[in-house]
């Protein structure tokens, strides 16, 4: 059984959205597919496909937000490396029995559609590792 399918994305704090949409735009040939905020973790995202994965900007609406803090303290960059996983449940008690440190012990809604929850980087050699699961998306008709 499969605990990680593959790297879902990666995560570029920026601090201007729009001129890091135009730098990245020109870079990779295409325009992002998704552009959307995320008020609980005061962040504005933006999402480029890249072959099997993808690039997510974030850009902080808040100077205190954990992206705002992020680029004060370590400027713009990799914000962190993120998974795809089947049950994202199953995988983080797996990891916490491993001996990871959980940032979040029970998943929460994230940016494009998934579920997501955060692994500290003081126990993966720095780096801050999200796991995502797709939200499967349910059809709901109304009676009109």
């Amino acid at each position: 059984m499969n605990h990680i399918n593959k790297i879902e994305h990666l995560g570029i704090a920026v601090k201007n959205i729009d001129q890091a949409n135009f730098l990245y735009e020109k870079l990779l040939g295409v325009p992002p597919y998704k552009q959307e905020s995320v008020e609980s973790e005061a962040v504005i995202t933006s999402f480029f496909k890249v072959g099997d994965s993808k690039i997510e900007l974030l850009a902080s609406t808040e100077e205190d937000g954990p992206i705002g803090k992020f680029i004060a303290k370590k400027g713009e960059g990799i914000h962190h490396i993120a998974f795809d996983v089947d049950d994202i449940k199953t995988e983080l008690k797996r990891l916490e029995q491993e001996g990871f440190q959980l940032i979040n012990e029970t998943p929460k809604k994230g940016a494009d559609n998934k579920l997501v929850a955060f692994i500290h980087p003081k126990s993966t050699n720095g780096v801050l590792i999200e796991l995502c699961q797709e939200v499967p998306y349910v059809e709901t008709f109304f009676d009109e």
